[in-house]
């Protein structure tokens, strides 16, 4: 079987195929029609394919998102495209005050998804390293993290062959979850080969999922052949794949090894006892005594600092050493040379490995 080569093109199938299994899925965003098909591209061909059921919008963010409401609690399945990540902020109080609360406000004082429940699916690009400067390269989806109601998933460019693609994933999300999701695609992605395990002959790769549905999974890394390793890495999205290249220079240039340890779901964050991201990570990290997070945004209440206090409250006295690597605290600047000093990279993974090596 011939899978997508690229996560555009896994994408692109997992929308296809959404829409061919469900005549309610709806795709909204502002120049989704061909024959241009989105500013990414990711919605090229759809209009052709399923003409009257990708609508082409207003800039509006806030009026598209709300549309969006409107269509899920009809029963239909919409998915919206929000061009560039930046704009969530124009249609935050849609997202925090309404489709993350309308099951609970609706539902007659029974469970939330007794009487209404809104599928629906935001997607929109993130992050940073294309020159478009700091209204349009940030990431910003820590500031959905803590908001009950919604799930946020970051897919990687991992995938198990036949499962887990970015593209699958976009399709349970829009099939099968209950709950509203916002869809994060780095946009360093897009142009990534979709790696299966043939394609990485060098590593260990195990998946891990939850055992109810939706099954987002986790993804568990390893050198084959290496020692034990001394430290647990853990990302997401684009900074996935630098990690997994940092932790090749580690292994090959210093003799440090390492485990990996890759969610594309980022909340809810889900409990220890579940075979998902919190108790691959735990279980890694009471293995090496060591826990580096990794991400993109910048440093302060991010994700990072939940994952670690997270671990610190279960790995009780584990850890010997830990830290944080993630953008410093600037607006990313559209000069190449200062958005690279800005963001995170290969080489700052690797300097904060080194730092953490030779502690505790």
């Amino acid at each position: 079987m011939a899978y997508p080569t690229t996560v555009l093109e896994s994408l692109n199938d997992g929308l296809r195929r959404a829409m061919a299994q469900d005549q309610r899925v709806l795709l909204l965003g502002e120049d989704l029609l061909d024959p241009y098909g989105g500013a990414f591209k990711v919605t090229r061909g759809l209009s052709t394919a399923y003409p009257g059921r990708v609508w082409s919008t207003p800039i509006s963010e806030g009026g598209i998102v709300g549309l969006t409401a409107g269509l899920a609690m009809r029963g239909m399945l919409p998915v919206v495209e929000i061009m560039f990540g930046d704009f969530l902020t124009l249609a935050a109080d849609q997202i925090i005050n309404h489709i993350a609360k309308f099951s609970w406000m609706y539902s007659g004082g029974k469970k939330p998804d007794d009487q209404v429940r809104l599928k629906l699916v935001i997607r929109t690009p993130m992050g940073g390293r294309r020159g478009y400067g700091p209204t349009h390269s940030q990431t910003l989806e820590k500031f959905f993290l803590g908001v009950p109601g919604i799930r946020v998933v970051a897919p990687t460019n991992l995938s198990m062959g036949n499962s887990f693609s970015p593209g699958d994933l976009l399709l349970q999300a829009i099939i099968d979850d209950q709950l509203p999701v916002l869809f994060i695609e780095n946009k360093l992605l897009y142009l990534l080969p979709v790696y299966v395990p043939d394609l990485l002959p060098d590593w260990n790769i195990s998946i891990h999922t939850p055992a109810a549905t939706p099954a987002y999974p986790t993804y568990r890394l390893g050198l084959r052949g290496a020692p034990p390793p001394q430290i647990t890495l853990t990302a997401y999205g684009y900074m996935a794949e630098l990690t997994r290249q940092a932790a090749w220079r580690l292994a090959y240039d210093f003799e440090i090894f390492s485990e990996l340890v890759f969610p594309t779901q980022l909340t809810p964050f889900d409990q220890p006892s579940q075979s998902t991201f919190s108790s691959m990570l735990f279980t890694s990290v009471e293995r090496t005594n060591r826990l580096l997070t990794i991400e993109e945004g910048t440093l302060t209440s991010g994700w990072g600092a939940e994952v670690l206090a997270r671990s610190a409250e279960y790995c009780t006295g584990q850890m010997k050493a830990a830290g944080r690597i993630a953008a410093l605290e600037f607006p990313v600047p559209a000069s190449g040379p200062l958005e690279e000093a800005v963001l995170p990279g290969v080489d700052r993974i690797i300097e904060k490995c080194l730092e953490l090596a030779q502690s505790g």
